[in-house]
């Protein structure tokens, strides 16, 4: 692909060099995850997926998130809609947050566990009950498919932003429990994400800054 494109950028997992500095969203650049669910996959757990995006100056056009031994591939076109296996996803529009089941993880670093289990303990006493799959681009299109009401926790770029996108074009809102810091593409920062059903975004957006 560098070969083929060598003015694209390529943000992944294995290469973040420079990210994060002034210049380096301007202009095409593809965010790859290529095994998002790393533990899932070497305990043979089917929870494990590929995920790709496409922005341009920050901005996310298109994505993908291929979850093989699920046997779903999720697809979000800015504008043209979201899809799983070609048929087209539809957030539903009802609900309320103490029926709701939402989605959430952990981090890999221990030492910041403790606000990670502050953020449970305040789900599981306000909504119907919480779900880990530990893989947080297949949780956010579950949000999209209307499996999970919502799904909130602290990523990276690259997992969200071809399921952030997918999520939204189904008609989930997305966004953030702090402030994105000035520069940064919303699309693209996953720090203390919200992605949720319209009908519970604004009421588990203030649960969530109620412990901040």
């Amino acid at each position: 692909m560098t070969s083929a494109y060598p003015e694209h950028g390529i943000l992944s997992e294995e290469n973040t060099d420079g990210f994060g500095t002034k210049n380096n969203f301007d202009g095409p650049l593809w965010i790859i995850d290529p095994l998002d669910g790393t533990v899932n996959y070497a305990h043979r757990l089917p929870h494990f997926a590929i995920s790709a995006a496409i922005a341009v100056d920050g901005m996310v056009w298109a994505g993908v998130v291929y979850a093989p031994d699920l046997g779903v591939t999720y697809v979000g076109i800015r504008g043209k809609g979201a899809f799983c296996n070609g048929k087209e996803l539809q957030v539903p529009r009802s609900g309320s947050l103490t029926d709701s089941i939402i989605g959430t993880g952990f981090p890999h670093d221990k030492e910041k566990v403790h606000p990670a289990l502050a953020r449970v303990n305040l789900l599981t006493t306000h909504c119907r009950d919480i779900r880990r799959f530990a893989a947080p681009t297949i949780d956010i299109c579950y949000v999209a498919s209307g499996r999970l009401d919502a799904h909130t926790e602290s990523l990276a770029p690259w997992d969200v932003a071809a399921a952030g996108l997918i999520a939204r074009e189904a008609g989930a809102i997305t966004g953030h429990v702090g402030v994105v810091p000035s520069g940064y593409p919303p699309d693209l920062y996953g720090e203390e994400i919200v992605c949720a059903n319209p009908a519970i975004y604004e009421e588990l957006l203030s649960l969530l800054r109620s412990r901040v």
